[in-house]
């Protein structure tokens, strides 16, 4: 599937099965989430009433089956100083993986951020996880922090790598 055949819409509450199966399939390789045991669809009701399409969207892709993968822009520290700063994440199928998707999400997200008021886009990435780590980077997003041993996955401690990006 190449980006020119992409293309997004705003997830449905319908949609959130899916996008938690989604979240659920990446828990287990200890590189994308800090979670550690599969959430549930309740769990997630609140995220999901946070992103709203004029604030904060909450983007999924269709494929043949069901959705293939979703981005959420999220508020950062949750004060009203930072609304014009955004967390992104985004989260694949495992089948989707490696086939763009990501690519056509994260470009979508710069051209998308002035529109809904947000000059700031930040990426929290494991310091292992290197395909997301070398998304951002093809960006231009620099690495504005690194949390050495922060958190502890399966007794391991692992790095937290904050990735920024000035939208101007």
């Amino acid at each position: 599937m190449s980006s020119t055949q992409l293309s997004h819409r705003i997830a449905a509450l319908e949609d959130l099965p899916e996008i938690v199966a989604i979240y659920n399939s990446t828990i287990a390789s200890r590189k994308v989430t800090a979670d550690t045991e599969p959430i549930s669809v309740d769990s997630r009701l609140p995220w999901f009433y946070a992103h709203s399409p004029d604030k904060r969207p909450l983007w999924v892709v269709d494929g043949e089956a069901g959705i293939i993968g979703w981005l959420s822009f999220s508020d950062f520290y949750g004060r009203p100083a930072y609304a014009g700063t955004a967390e992104l994440s985004i989260y694949l199928h495992e089948d989707a993986r490696g086939r763009g998707i990501g690519r056509y999400f994260l470009q979508a997200a710069i051209e998308h951020a002035p529109q809904i008021a947000v000059h700031t886009l930040l990426g929290f990435i494991f310091g292992h996880n290197t395909p997301s780590m070398n998304l951002f980077a093809s960006f231009n997003f620099q690495i504005w922090a690194n949390m050495p041993r922060v958190a502890t996955l399966d007794g391991i401690e692992r790095d937290l790598i904050i990735f920024g990006k000035r939208i101007d």
